[in-house]
């Protein structure tokens, strides 16, 4: 790899910003693709181009054959997000599930007495008000978002920034009650139905689940579920 593409390379995984680097496998040349762009020596056809796009989507490198040549597309995503909000049972066990899915995890939380390290010892905390942390945090295509404190004070701001976001998910827990009355309150705010339609409500996949760890386990099948959908759309 020449010493150029490199320092794009490490430029472009310390910014989180997803690339591809396409090296045409007969002839050594590289391209990396930052943005849509290609930047290097190897000369990206339309049909190099579209693959790479597809497959950074998808999230897999492999071989593939475009414009004649055959050439190896390895992608450089940075780790998907979830970010939950409220420090609360739910979350201790969905944390270190997401976790082991490769996820990077981020509880946010105001109340102190709730986001501990004690509680959660592996994941970042934020004690920030939630829109302000969802602010800061900037959900991208790459980030799922769950809110589980069942008060409107905390769940709503996230949920606010959170639809009007790339977000590939956005659930929040409560009873089809408790969900009815949140749209409500989210429409007084002047969110669009496009937006509120984006929420899964109530949160999770239908399994009967009850314990904290089945709730995790019904939230993570349907963020699968919505991840691996898009990416085959």
């Amino acid at each position: 790899m020449k010493a150029a593409v490199l320092a794009k390379l490490q430029a472009a995984r310390a910014g989180r910003r997803p690339v591809a680097l396409v090296t045409d496998l007969a002839s050594g040349a590289q391209a990396l693709l930052d943005g849509g762009v290609a930047l290097g020596d190897l000369e990206l056809t339309d049909d190099a181009l579209a693959a790479a796009i597809r497959l950074l989507e998808r999230d897999t490198s492999r071989a593939v054959e475009a414009g004649g040549r055959r050439v190896f597309v390895h992608v450089y995503n940075p780790p998907s997000r979830l970010i939950i909000v409220g420090a609360v049972h739910i979350a201790q066990a969905l944390a270190p599930m997401a976790a082991l899915m490769g996820y990077a995890v981020t509880i946010v939380d105001p109340r102190r007495a709730f986001a501990t390290d004690a509680r959660f010892p592996t994941v970042t905390l934020s004690d920030d008000w939630p829109d302000e942390a969802m602010e800061k945090l900037k959900p991208d295509r790459r980030t799922a978002v769950v809110t589980l404190t069942h008060d409107p004070k905390l769940d709503d701001p996230a949920l606010a920034v959170a639809l009007r976001s790339p977000a590939f998910y956005v659930g929040s827990l409560g009873s089809r009650r408790t969900h009815a009355k949140r749209i409500e309150r989210l429409t007084a705010q002047g969110l669009s139905e496009a937006e509120l339609r984006r929420i899964h409500g109530p949160v999770g996949l239908s399994i009967g689940a009850i314990t904290p760890a089945e709730i995790a386990v019904s939230i993570l099948g349907q963020i699968t579920e919505a991840r691996r959908k898009e990416a085959a759309a």
